[in-house]
């Protein structure tokens, strides 16, 4: 028995340190590894911000210019011609900001969700006002008289949906930058 004892105190002498070594190594090791794999996705981040910050600000400056594009004086400018009638024009002036739209629709990509409802809402509500505007107007009229009743009621309001959107937009740039 006392043989036994011995032998068996003699492998807990040999395996307590081996055991202490194993877990210490072990420790030691599963640290290190964490912080290389902390510091390797902090790497990762700040690359990707990198690629994505340019991309980002290029996507508010495109929305910028697609409130600028859509505003109506803007559009009526580029829209408007001689001879148009009233449903020729709101024709014109409801395609232009559709395709303005989709010209600038991959930049909700880029852009917070809140922000992408922001500028689907300013392109709605300019697209209604001209629809809205138009009704009153006798369809086979000439195109002035809707540009005019446009301009004039524009110039009654204080605020559009569109410098809402610019104004968010300018907010969520900001906020990137800092």
């Amino acid at each position: 028995m006392s043989e036994f004892l011995s032998f068996f105190l003699e492998i807990i002498k040999l395996t307590v340190p081996g055991l202490l070594v194993f877990f210490t190594t072990y420790y030691l090791l599963r640290q290190y590894l964490s912080g290389q794999l902390a510091l390797k996705q902090s790497e990762s981040r700040q690359s990707q911000q990198q690629t994505t910050i340019p991309l980002r600000l290029q996507a508010y400056e495109r929305l910028s210019l697609f409130c600028e594009r859509i505003s109506l004086p803007n559009l009526l400018l580029r829209v408007r011609k001689d001879g148009m009638t009233v449903a020729d024009l709101k024709l014109s002036l409801i395609l232009a900001i559709q395709m303005e739209y989709e010209h600038n629709i991959t930049q909700q990509v880029y852009v917070s969700q809140q922000l992408w409802q922001i500028i689907k809402i300013a392109r709605d509500n300019t697209a209604g006002f001209v629809s809205a505007i138009a009704e009153n107007l006798d369809h086979k009229a000439d195109g002035r008289e809707l540009a005019g009743l446009i301009l004039r009621h524009l110039a009654n309001e204080d605020t559009t949906g569109l410098d809402t959107a610019l104004m968010a937009v300018g907010k969520e740039a900001g906020a990137l930058l800092g």
